[in-house]
């Protein structure tokens, strides 16, 4: 921008602040599927899978089943920051989801456990 005189400004611009970063939200779900129900939880999971995967602000969906307890799964689960975690809570496919799992689940629901990022 030039100055009052008409000379170009040859400052270099001011950089903008510098807006927060977005922080990750990461965790962990797990349930067991109640005896005879794993091959319904594995399909039903898997499918789920598909569609959270897709979901704006999804970084990461894995599913395991514990090696030494097949019937027990985990899944984890990463989004881009706490508003995309809050929109896959709010999306339809998740309540539609688990009332499907929970009549083949022991919990009452998934036993979520949420974890932070070690900065080094």
């Amino acid at each position: 921008m030039p100055d009052e005189n008409g000379t170009p400004d040859r400052r270099a611009p001011r950089a903008e602040p510098a807006a927060p970063a977005a922080v990750p939200r990461t965790l962990y779900a797990e349930f067991t599927a109640r005896p005879g129900t794993e091959s319904a939880v594995q399909d039903l999971i898997v499918a789920y899978a598909d569609e959270v995967r897709a979901e704006p602000g999804n970084l990461r969906f894995e599913v395991y089943r514990r090696a030494e307890s097949p019937a027990a799964f985990v899944v984890f689960e990463r989004y881009a920051d706490e508003a995309a975690f809050r929109a896959h809570l709010a999306h339809p496919t998740g309540r539609a989801f688990n009332d499907e799992l929970v009549p083949l689940i022991e919990e009452d629901a998934s036993v979520l456990s949420f974890l932070n990022d070690v900065v080094s």
